[in-house]
């Protein structure tokens, strides 16, 4: 058993490395000898743990996948329902050094997957189990009808807010005061007439 714990402690810290790397140089950097530098062990070393460099990919995007997912289970969803949403958009957005590191390296795997099937499924996964919890929260607080097709607009606009601010971090104030706009549309503060949107 202690032999399995310290395997996945193994893969965990090279597939942090990987990351880190993506994040400050690029995915055309990664190999398994920049890995292997950026973890502090030998290319032998990586290749015990990941045969390819597919496989290292592959593991470093359920990596950061999980690491998105854990801090959205951090938000508090009791608060009121706007902003709630407010706050698990903001966990996906770039907005410290640690984010937009990981908006820089699930940007790079979002590129790759366009050729690569194994990554592209990954990926695929992971924005369905988001989906999925978003869209069921939507529904549990009432606050959307059709919650499906507003967690995929929040996703979406989650998206494309990460991209504009990883490449204008200086419009960062207006890419949110637009995030605001948006989600009011998506869903109203309970003091106003308007009712959610379908």
């Amino acid at each position: 058993m202690p032999r399995t714990v310290d395997r996945d402690e193994q893969r965990r810290r090279i597939g942090t490395a990987l990351l880190r790397l993506v994040a400050e140089r690029g995915l055309d950097e990664v190999s398994v000898r920049t890995v292997a530098a950026a973890a502090g062990c030998s290319p032998g070393a990586v290749q015990k743990y990941f045969r390819t460099k597919e496989e290292m990919l592959a593991f470093a995007a359920e990596l950061a996948g999980e690491r998105v997912e854990r801090r959205m289970a951090g938000v508090d969803t009791a608060l009121p329902p706007r902003r709630a949403l407010r706050d698990l958009v903001l966990t996906t957005l770039p907005v410290d050094a640690e984010r937009r590191a990981e908006a820089v390296a699930q940007l790079a795997f979002a590129v790759h997957a366009a050729h690569h099937p194994r990554l592209a499924e990954i990926r695929r996964r992971i924005d369905r189990d988001i989906r999925h919890a978003l869209a069921a929260w939507l529904e549990s607080t009432g606050c959307a009808t059709g919650a499906v097709p507003v967690a995929d607009a929040v996703i979406a606009l989650s998206d494309g807010l990460a991209l504009r601010m990883l490449y204008s971090p200086g419009e960062q104030a207006r890419l949110l005061a637009a995030l605001d706009r948006a989600l009011d549309d998506l869903i109203p503060d309970p003091g106003t007439d308007r009712p959610p949107r379908a």
